[in-house]
């Protein structure tokens, strides 16, 4: 399922995905994750704020970084590269497998920026055997979701997910920007059943997407309200956590924090992070354009029997 930097050390559970649930090594104790958003590498010219060539430098000491530290995971939000297909995955994936943690890396938008006949090879090629899926790690579920699921770049054009995205984007979504995409219908009965499991078991629950549901702007997903009804209605939910939107943002909602981390490719300075996730607290450590915060978890409801 993920790409592993390192051997993670641990019990064995259980990972649930699209195709079913498989056992991976568990992710460790009580978690402090690495989290960056849109490295977006390319071998490209400075294009506004996006350095894109300054990319390795950055995500090379972003890394340097959070090997000094004992991180359980690292997770990149969507977006490794820009454009270049394996030419720029070939010139940034050492980089992060030089990480002494493990990584994920989330499905963004730009990801797929490769010919129609290898678009559906793009989850194996970051490291990926599905697009969406959960990791488990002490008391807390990680929740990957894939945006791009029902979208019209992420698929060969003709064919039938192609089709039915069109579909779905003239008849419910029309003239929402065509770089976003949505949560399917299987992904979102599979979504509420992951919910389910967590509000069951007493877990708390991150969920991880390239794309933001709030605040909303010209980036969140296509059935963004769908989602946001859905996740509010479980106390188990604590954040939603992505990328896409290279500013950065953060919102509360229903005690749910919804937290845009800022996109490294921008500027000439560094941006990522350090989570610590304690008991009533997430905790971020900003470095660079990135901010500290303090995020307080709210109090969930003791799980029936």
């Amino acid at each position: 399922m993920i790409r592993l930097g390192c051997i993670a050390i641990g019990i064995s559970i259980l990972l649930s995905s699209c195709t079913g649930a498989r056992k991976i090594r568990s992710l460790g104790a009580v978690p402090e994750l690495g989290m960056i958003a849109d490295c977006q590498y390319a071998d490209a010219p400075t294009r506004g704020v996006r350095h894109y060539q300054l990319s390795p430098e950055k995500l090379r000491a972003c890394i340097a970084d959070f090997n000094t530290l004992e991180l359980s995971h690292i997770f990149h939000l969507g977006d490794f590269i820009d454009i270049g297909g394996m030419e720029s995955v070939n010139t940034v994936m050492p980089i992060l497998q030089s990480a002494r943690a493990p990584h994920t890396l989330v499905l963004g938008n730009h990801d797929f920026e490769f010919p129609d006949e290898l678009k559906p090879d793009v989850p194996k090629i970051l490291g990926l055997s599905d697009r969406y899926f959960s990791l488990k790690m002490d008391h807390w579920r990680f929740i990957v979701v894939d945006g791009n699921d029902v979208s019209l770049y992420a698929w060969p054009e003709g064919s039938t997910a192609h089709q039915e995205a069109k579909k779905i984007y003239d008849t419910q979504y029309p003239g929402r920007p065509t770089y976003n995409g949505a949560l399917g219908e299987a992904q979102m009965s599979w979504l509420q059943g992951e919910l389910q499991k967590a509000e069951k078991a007493g877990e708390k629950v991150i969920l991880f997407c390239h794309f933001p549901l709030l605040p909303v702007d010209n980036h969140v997903l296509w059935n963004s309200e769908e989602v946001v009804e859905l996740i509010s209605q479980y106390d188990c939910v604590k954040a939603w956590m992505n990328g896409h939107n290279h500013a950065g943002g953060y919102v509360e909602y229903k005690g749910i924090h919804f937290l845009t981390f800022k996109g490294m490719v921008d500027t000439e300075e560094n941006s990522y992070a350090t989570m610590e996730l304690r008991e009533n607290t997430i905790i971020i450590h900003g470095r660079g354009r990135e901010p500290d915060r303090t995020l307080p978890i709210k109090l969930r409801a003791v799980p029936s029997e």
